[in-house]
């Protein structure tokens, strides 16, 4: 199965996410299909907190992909912010 989640990236006490399409029996930090996006949780003044390719995820959930329930969070307050 195709998941969509995130993997930690960045230093001790510096969390930085990708967001990623990988197969869900590979390991957390191991090959993803495709990138489709970032999170960072400690952005402060110019820096991008969250950035979605929201167009390939759509793409990829139309394929029978499924979203961690972080992603999910994340995609709604996405959408709400860009609106």
């Amino acid at each position: 199965m195709v998941t969509i989640r995130l993997t930690r990236r960045g230093g001790k006490k510096t969390p930085f996410y990708h967001v990623v399409v990988t197969d869900s029996r590979k390991r957390q930090g191991g090959t993803s299909l495709e990138s489709v996006g970032l999170f960072n949780p400690v952005a402060r003044g110019a820096e991008i907190k969250l950035r979605l390719n929201v167009a390939r995820i759509e793409h990829w959930l139309s394929k029978g992909a499924h979203m961690s329930e972080r992603v999910k969070f994340l995609l709604t307050s996405f959408r709400k912010q860009a609106a």
